[in-house]
């Protein structure tokens, strides 16, 4: 049978997957644990979901792609379907920030080492939590799309994460620190529609004024100018 498409968001998180037992959190069509499976990124799927539309349109999927014996779905919200230890990654995808943040935070033990997240707005929240919860930043992907979407890999391993060392830290919690080493044309756009976006708004005191401040030092990297200063 045929293998079910992918948009490039779906994509990229499939691409920063490698595991023996990948669980899918909130999989909807159960897509991403389709091409998991057939391209050899995973062993064994786990799909949770908790609305009885989705739940069963990712039961008709797995049936008609006759993957019934590496993927299983089970119907729960977030992580409580899992047993602790049982899957050694996980995606939550197509959600924002906050609810992806609130899913991991009630996960406590069943939380994986290894985490693919792709929020539908600013990854700010995420980064954060990771920084707390003992996980660094080990990959990201930056994708066009309806918004532009980041993706994130995250790890489990203690001590500060390297990945932020050398760069402005608001910038690179805001932006990726990854994505903003990298540079590229997508992320300069996303910087510079903040800076055009908070200029007229900003004023001391204000929120905007500090995210205006921190997209003008991401755009600074970007350009070379915060580099040619430190050097000089």
């Amino acid at each position: 049978m045929s293998n079910p498409v992918l948009d490039a968001r779906l994509e990229a998180v499939k691409h920063l997957i490698r595991a023996g037992v990948h669980a899918d959190i909130g999989s909807d069509h159960a897509r991403l644990p389709v091409r998991l499976i057939r391209d050899g990124h995973a062993a064994r799927c786990v799909v949770v979901e908790l609305n009885p539309g989705p739940l069963e349109q990712a039961r008709r999927s797995v049936a008609r792609t006759r993957l019934q014996n590496h993927i299983e779905v089970r119907e729960g919200n977030g992580f409580a379907p899992l047993q602790p230890g049982e899957v050694d990654s996980a995606s939550v995808c197509g959600m924002g920030a906050h609810t992806i943040m609130g899913i991991l935070k009630r996960a406590a033990d069943r939380l994986p080492p290894a985490l693919v997240l792709q929020p539908n707005d600013s990854a700010l929240l995420l980064r954060l939590w990771a920084r707390e919860a003992g996980f660094h930043v080990r990959a990201e992907r930056l994708v066009a799309g309806y918004w532009t979407y980041a993706v994130l890999r995250l790890e489990r391993v203690g001590g500060p994460d390297p990945a932020y060392v050398g760069l402005p830290t608001a910038a690179a919690l805001r932006y990726g620190p990854h994505l903003l080493r990298a540079g590229g044309e997508l992320l300069r756009r996303q910087v510079e529609a903040d800076v055009a976006r908070l200029t007229p708004v900003a004023a001391p005191g204000r929120d905007s004024w500090t995210e205006l401040h921190t997209a003008r030092t991401a755009l600074d990297w970007l350009t070379g100018e915060a580099v040619q200063a430190a050097v000089l």
